[in-house]
């Protein structure tokens, strides 16, 4: 990687870091919680419309689609300097996944400032993102500057359910929206670790693993729940389910991986044992959980569905198990759970999708970066695999190399992975601020 070179700083980006925090009250407000089933889920085309009336104030047009009625994506092109060049897609989704305000100390739709942070569900995934981009990108259209190539923005249904209906849709359907579109940022990577008061890691996402929401099913012989039964569905399905949420799946490492374990080794002064990586990342706290996770192949039952009285053995059972494969892995994942699931389960894809890796070089990451060391000069960046799953799945389908770049200096204290799809979601506005900063900086010599 060549030496990146730190870029001017667009000043002063008041209004931009003024007004996010609201912004993004303003989004959380907006209850878009994503069920998986359109009948219950809300939200997303009242989000989009926002997110297109803000676009709007500042003379940004922009385009609604929808997959199905209320499943709602948007999508803007801002011009370049120079159009000749590859255009670069900045990403996000506008759902989120469900939450109970009796678990919070906050209502989760009521985008709260308190403590210097804003709290709701969504606050980290990834509607913090979402206006860190819209305060930005309205700033520049209030103070005439123009990005060096095209950004294309989209903000998305249905990513919480796997992007059927908003990434993956807008692919197949609309794909000359994205014309010459060669690279992509969008959520979960940028964030810092802190080391010490002089160092910071900050994690470039450049991997994820691929996702395999499964359903398990067992037939068996019905009948009386107060006879002798050898052919129980619900005990064949229970024994396969069990088989599997206990496996552990052989350790795999990647490069992504192997260079983050080499940075973490560096950072910290320690030596890992590449058999056991797991031991040394434990000095991430929460976060080795989702680092942790990238290292093998991972399947979870989630949800078990049998029966209908208590004195009935039924004839069927089955269950939800959420698979993730790291890059390269999908054949040996489904090898592995064939041997896990044994006779008479049959497995059906609810969710199946590749997964994502490329690599931490080029001029895209060089100037990832140096804005980031040009707003903490104890910036160290380096490049990981994500446990979870993304839009970028759908976009690397038309050629793009995606990242995850949603940059946020965080407070040493919180514990940030514990956030994602957790109680009490919340953002330091002074992350946002430094998010907007960095995203400036970057934007403007992508």
């Amino acid at each position: 990687m060549s030496e990146p070179t730190a870029q001017p700083l667009a000043e002063p980006l008041v209004q931009a870091q003024a007004e996010v925090a609201e912004l993004l009250s303003e989004l959380i407000r907006i209850d878009s919680t994503n069920t998986g089933d359109t009948a219950t889920s809300a939200g997303e085309r009242k989000a989009a419309e926002w997110v297109a009336g803000k676009l709007d104030e500042v003379g940004i047009s922009s385009q609604i689609f929808e997959s199905e009625r209320g499943r709602a994506s948007l999508v803007a092109r801002i011009p370049g300097a120079d159009r000749s060049r590859p255009a670069l897609l900045v990403h996000g989704h506008l759902d989120v996944v469900p939450a109970d305000p009796a678990e919070w100390s906050v209502h989760p739709f009521a985008g709260e400032e308190r403590d210097g942070y804003i709290w709701g569900r969504g606050a980290v995934d990834m509607k913090d993102m979402d206006c860190m981009v819209l305060a930005l990108v309205r700033d520049w259209a209030r103070t005439g500057v123009q990005p060096p190539r095209d950004i294309v923005l989209a903000f998305l249904a249905d990513e919480e359910a796997g992007g059927r209906l908003g990434a993956t849709y807008m692919v197949d359907e609309h794909p000359e929206l994205f014309e010459g579109c060669t690279e992509a940022i969008s959520e979960v990577g940028g964030f810092s670790i802190t080391v010490r008061d002089d160092l910071r890691l900050y994690l470039v996402q450049t991997a994820e693993k691929g996702m395999g929401w499964m359903r398990l099913t067992v037939g068996g012989r019905p009948g009386h729940g107060s006879f002798v039964h050898d052919d129980n569905a619900v005990t064949r399905l229970a024994e396969a389910v069990a088989r599997i949420g206990t496996h552990r799946f052989p350790l795999t490492l990647t490069p992504p991986m192997r260079q983050f374990l080499a940075a973490v080794e560096d950072a910290y002064g320690i030596e890992i044992d590449p058999a056991e990586p797991e031991l040394a990342l434990a000095r991430l706290g929460s976060l080795s959980r989702m680092i942790g996770a990238a290292l093998r192949n991972t399947a979870n039952p989630t949800m078990l569905q049998a029966g209908y009285k208590a004195n009935v053995v039924p004839g069927t059972a089955s269950a939800t198990v959420d698979g993730r494969f790291l890059y390269g892995q999908e054949e040996e994942f489904e090898r592995q759970l064939d041997a896990l699931m044994g006779e008479g389960v049959q497995r059906e894809w609810l969710v199946h999708n590749q997964a994502v890796e490329t690599t931490f070089d080029g001029p895209l990451v060089d100037q990832m970066v140096a804005a980031l060391k040009a707003e903490d000069d104890g910036a160290r960046p380096v490049p990981f695999t994500m446990s979870g799953g993304t839009d970028a799945k759908s976009f690397e389908r038309l050629g793009m190399r995606c990242f995850g770049f949603s940059p946020l200096r965080l407070p040493p204290e919180l514990d940030f992975a514990s956030l994602f799809h957790g109680i009490d979601e919340r953002v330091p506005v002074e992350s946002l601020q430094f998010g907007i900063r960095v995203l400036d900086r970057f934007l403007r010599s992508a």
